[in-house]
């Protein structure tokens, strides 16, 4: 028999455990029935699909990224980036007046 040894955040160790345990299971246990389902349907037994709209979204995250990057700002802070947010609205404002 092999062992496994995996690394993981033990705040989600804890709550898997939580679940499991509600289920009856050691964290050993469900590890096993993960495989086994992987093996019974030939893949991961749930759904990794992107849904559209977060894909879209990522893709919108990494157009911004390069955007930013070939502009030379891509190290702004999260203040400096609201205050640019805050004037192109008062921009807008003042130019729909």
């Amino acid at each position: 028999m092999a062992v496994l040894q995996v690394r993981v955040d033990d705040e989600l160790k804890n709550q898997a455990a939580a679940i499991y345990n509600e289920l009856g299971i050691d964290l050993s246990t469900a590890v096993r029935m993960f495989f086994k389902k992987s093996v019974l349907v030939g893949g991961i037994p749930f759904d990794t699909k992107i849904n559209e709209s977060t894909l879209k979204a990522i893709l919108a995250i990494d157009r911004m990224r390069t955007i930013s990057e070939e502009n030379g700002n891509s190290e702004m802070t999260l203040d400096e980036i609201n205050e640019e947010i805050k004037k192109a609205r008062e921009d807008i404002k003042k130019n729909n007046k």
